[in-house]
């Protein structure tokens, strides 16, 4: 059996990515509530994560590098944003109370529903991945 360096390395990526995906949406989830639960605490500024990106991630553990063309002048450029990781940054308020706290609630559970939603998504995601490399291995789960 003759194997193909490059299919591995990209399906072992692809799970890193993933997991680092994963570990994101937990570390957003820990921060929103914190907003939450600091919603009435006077002068508290709600924190939230930067954007994870996944291309930004594949660049870091590939040397190959793979990068978006537009064909016709209708179709929309795509560009990386700079990859610094992700941490905590304050998260723009656009009401402010007379005690000077910035959080919505009804913002913060918009985007406690969302971030669950696509940590679902990225488990499933996950799962699958597993399983079709175990089925590509000979082992059924």
């Amino acid at each position: 059996m003759q194997k193909i360096p490059a299919v591995q390395d990209m399906s072992l990526s692809l799970l890193s990515a993933l997991t680092e995906k994963m570990k994101w949406h937990q570390a957003r989830q820990g921060l929103l509530a914190e907003n939450v639960a600091n919603a009435e605490t006077p002068g508290y500024r709600g924190r939230d994560l930067k954007s994870y990106g996944f291309e930004e991630h594949m660049r870091s553990l590939s040397s190959a590098r793979i990068e978006t063309v537009t064909t016709q002048t209708t179709h929309f450029r795509v560009q990386a944003a700079d990859a610094d990781g992700f941490g905590p940054r304050a998260a723009s308020g656009f009401e402010v109370t007379p005690e000077g706290n910035a959080v919505s609630l009804e913002d913060e559970m918009m985007k406690v529903t969302a971030n669950q939603l696509d940590y679902q998504t990225i488990t499933a995601i996950y799962q699958r991945s597993v399983k079709i490399l175990k089925t590509a291995l000979g082992r059924q789960a």
